[in-house]
Formats: structure tokens, C-alpha cells, sequence
């Protein structure tokens, strides 16, 4: 596997990967029916890097990296990652958050929050805190789950230094 810079034309893959994971409505804050430009315009446009992870030219996984917020708040970048369906389970989103964090550091961040990780997602919750984020807030019934109703939403943090 490959994990490399966003190139033209990598973003009709990517589109299937985001579709599919908005269209659950299980693991992010997007609308279901959200379009091709949107999503484009969240994933690339507004970030300021975005990355694919390919196998056999296929891309498996990507995620974006952006400031989360500007002036003295601009040490703390953002991440998003989404792995396609087929390819979960072996360890992808693991080597995307830690190339992500080695990016941050070459960036010049040093601290990465994650500011809507829906308390349902099991395994990014658990792949979050064996890589050393921490749950530093709790909004309660801040994410109406298709099939679950109302659950929380958490904020994941990780000081990038130590």
C-alpha cells in the first residue's frame, strides 16, 4: 500500500469511498444526499492537504488535514479518514492517522483534534485511543444514528510532541 498527495482524477474513487460512508449516516456529520462538488469542495478544496492510500491502483482509503482553527488556535490541525468498505479491517485507517500525524508535525502543528468522532463508532474509537487520543469532551445526543436514534458525539485529542 501507497499513501501519497491527492493527484487530478484520484477523486471519482474517492467519491465512491465518502458516498457510501455519508450515505449511512452512521459515522459522519454530512448530509445522506450530499453531492460530488460538497463533498470535493470539504475533502480537497477547504483543506489545506488531502491523501489517498492505493493498492494496486486502487484507491482504498484517503483522508484530509486542515487548521482547526487560525491565530493562537493554529498549532491544532483537523483530521477526517474514511477507508473503503472492502479494504476495513486491515490496518488502513491505522497507517492513515499516524502518516497524518507525521504531516501535522511537518507542518509545523503540534496537537490534532478530532471534533465530531460519533460515540457508536466502535472502531474508531478504539483505533483512536490506541494511537493515543483522548476523549476531552462529550456532546450529548448530538448525532441522530439511522438505525440507533440520538447518540453522542465526542471530541478526540492528542498532544503530537510526546
Amino acid at each position: 500500500m501507497e499513501i501519497r498527495k491527492i493527484q487530478d482524477g484520484d477523486f471519482d474513487q474517492v467519491w465512491e469511498i465518502i458516498h457510501k460512508e455519508v450515505a449511512s449516516e452512521e459515522t459522519y456529520c454530512f448530509e445522506s444526499n450530499m453531492m460530488r462538488d460538497e463533498a470535493h469542495k470539504i475533502w480537497v478544496t477547504d483543506s489545506q492537504m488531502t491523501y489517498v492510500a492505493i493498492n494496486a491502483d486502487l484507491i482504498i482509503g484517503t483522508y484530509f488535514l486542515k487548521a482547526n482553527s487560525a491565530g493562537p488556535g493554529s498549532h491544532v490541525c483537523n483530521c477526517g479518514y474514511m477507508v473503503s468498505e472492502d479494504s476495513r479491517g486491515q490496518g488502513i485507517a491505522t497507517q492513515l492517522c499516524i502518516h497524518s500525524q507525521h504531516e501535522a508535525l511537518n507542518l509545523g502543528y503540534e496537537a490534532m483534534i478530532f471534533r465530531s468522532v460519533v460515540s457508536t463508532n466502535k472502531p474508531a474509537v478504539y483505533l483512536w485511543r490506541k494511537l493515543g487520543f483522548d476523549v476531552v469532551g462529550v456532546i450529548p445526543r448530538a448525532f441522530k444514528h439511522k438505525q440507533l436514534g440520538y447518540v453522542d458525539i465526542y471530541i478526540m485529542y492528542k498532544w503530537l510532541d510526546e
